[in-house]
């Protein structure tokens, strides 16, 4: 067996460190980031959503289930004695009362079916769609669409997401991106021959701390429910569905 000293252990380290190296064979290395993907343009889209205000209604079968294990750990429960209960019993008061009247479930937004309104459907998630010109759309007619926006010269798909909701609310006041990467994304076929192909890449976005926005550029708007949202886009019903998770 070789071995080596010190010093000429020493001087091979820094020969190998010094040498570039490269994780590929190919000399020519990969933009970071294209401007146009190879099938034509990049959308990014933005799902907008406004979280549940209220707790939503136990389903009847769950409410069951917890009633009878409630009543079954009350049979095993430990007794104490009166005394020790009486205690919390005995304590003053003071002269403090509150009347506490919870908000009704059901508000006026939901009675009169008002779709602009963020005060409805408070035990369920709202999610913002437009209606107005959108990239690709046939004839140029408005249909409802995401907030998008095509990429451009962004830095990243992120802030071109960014740019989309900032020019339909006009700042990015009271939202919350969730992450940078997107959470879903599609590849869109056209059938007018005009317009090439592009990809659709989705972001996450939430309403915080708001109940009204200013919303601009765009005929019309709504704030529909997953179950709503889906009657707008029956062809697209099923990605909708794998891309939207909603427990309840």
């Amino acid at each position: 067996m070789l071995s080596r000293s010190p010093a000429t252990a020493s001087l091979l380290l820094r020969s190998l460190l010094r040498q570039p190296r490269g994780f590929s064979s190919s000399a020519a290395a990969a933009p970071v980031v294209a401007k146009e993907g190879g099938d034509g343009k990049l959308m990014a889209s933005v799902l907008f959503e406004r979280l549940p205000v209220v707790i939503p209604k136990i389903h009847p079968v769950v409410y069951a289930f917890q009633e009878f294990s409630f009543r079954w750990r009350q049979q095993y429960r430990r007794q104490y004695p009166d005394e020790v209960l009486g205690k919390a019993d005995a304590r003053g008061k003071g002269d403090y009362h509150i009347d506490y009247v919870p908000a009704p479930r059901i508000t006026e937004a939901d009675k009169t079916n008002d779709r602009k309104s963020l005060q409805r459907a408070l035990d369920n998630k709202l999610y913002l769609l437009l209606y107005g010109n959108a990239y690709g759309a046939p004839d140029g007619k408005p249909v409802w669409h995401f907030p998008e926006k095509v990429y451009e010269n962004e830095e990243t798909m992120r802030l071109c997401a960014e740019s989309a909701l900032k020019s339909v609310l006009g700042g990015l006041d009271n939202t919350y991106f969730v992450g940078n990467a997107p959470m879903a994304h599609m590849a869109v076929e056209q059938t007018d021959s005009s317009v090439s192909p592009f990809k659709r890449f989705f972001f996450k976005s939430q309403v915080v701390g708001t109940t009204k926005y200013h919303i601009g550029k765009c005929k019309d708007y709504a704030w529909v429910t997953k179950d709503e949202l889906l009657e707008y886009f029956p062809e697209n019903k099923d990605f909708l569905n794998k891309m939207i998770i909603h427990i309840r």
